[in-house]
């Protein structure tokens, strides 16, 4: 099975998600890579925050910036939602499952954000990976 983790700009949620997922998964028959709806112009680049956070929890960031239009989507089984600011119609015609977690964005300089955010999506990965291992 192979899953997609998306948010608004693959520079946060979405790469946290597959960080955690990479390192927690077991299952060599379970992928998974992120991507973003948007380029973020501005900012195109995972901030020190997420990145020294990410690694005070043992985790690492993978791969490159990635948007959901150069994908095919339905090279993967599941797309994951982890944002409060992507819409399920960004999907249409996906054939598989489109899952939302509506994990909230938070600022660069959030630093207690974005750790309670990882905490969230760590703890829905595993929930996943949970359910995954039990064949849901």
């Amino acid at each position: 099975m192979k899953i997609l983790f998306v948010c608004k700009y693959n520079r946060f949620r979405s790469r946290v998600a597959e960080g955690i997922f990479n390192k927690l998964n077991a299952n060599s028959e379970l992928s998974c890579s992120s991507a973003g709806i948007l380029l973020d112009e501005s900012r195109p680049y995972v901030c020190e925050n997420v990145k020294s956070s990410m690694k005070s929890f043992g985790y690492d960031l993978y791969g490159d910036f990635r948007l959901v239009s150069s994908l095919n989507l339905n090279n993967y089984n599941k797309i994951v939602v982890v944002a409060d600011n992507v819409d399920k119609s960004s999907f249409v015609g996906f054939d598989g499952e489109v899952v939302v977690w509506n994990v909230l964005d938070c600022a660069e300089d959030d630093l207690s954000g974005i750790q309670n955010a990882i905490k969230n999506i760590e703890s829905k990965v595993e929930g996943l990976l949970e359910d995954l291992s039990l064949g849901n």
